[in-house]
């Protein structure tokens, strides 16, 4: 049976370092990814692109996925 879960890549520019509120117009999402390795990649592809940006940060966040099977 294929995993049933999503990966995705999920931050922005916070506004504080209480890592609460993103700064407007900077938020970004990638994925969905089918694997963790992939969206592990990217995050670390991305975050080399922003090393210069110290309030900017993005997850890995991993969901079920949308119409899975209900018997588990």
């Amino acid at each position: 049976m294929a995993a049933r879960k999503l990966w995705f890549v999920w931050g922005g520019v916070f506004a504080d370092s209480a890592w609460q509120e993103i700064e407007s117009g900077t938020e970004q999402c990638f994925g969905p990814f089918h694997d963790a390795a992939t969206a592990e990649r990217t995050w670390r592809d991305e975050m080399r692109r922003r090393v210069d940006t110290a309030q900017h940060r993005l997850f890995v966040l991993e969901v079920p996925r949308p119409g899975g099977d209900s018997a588990g």
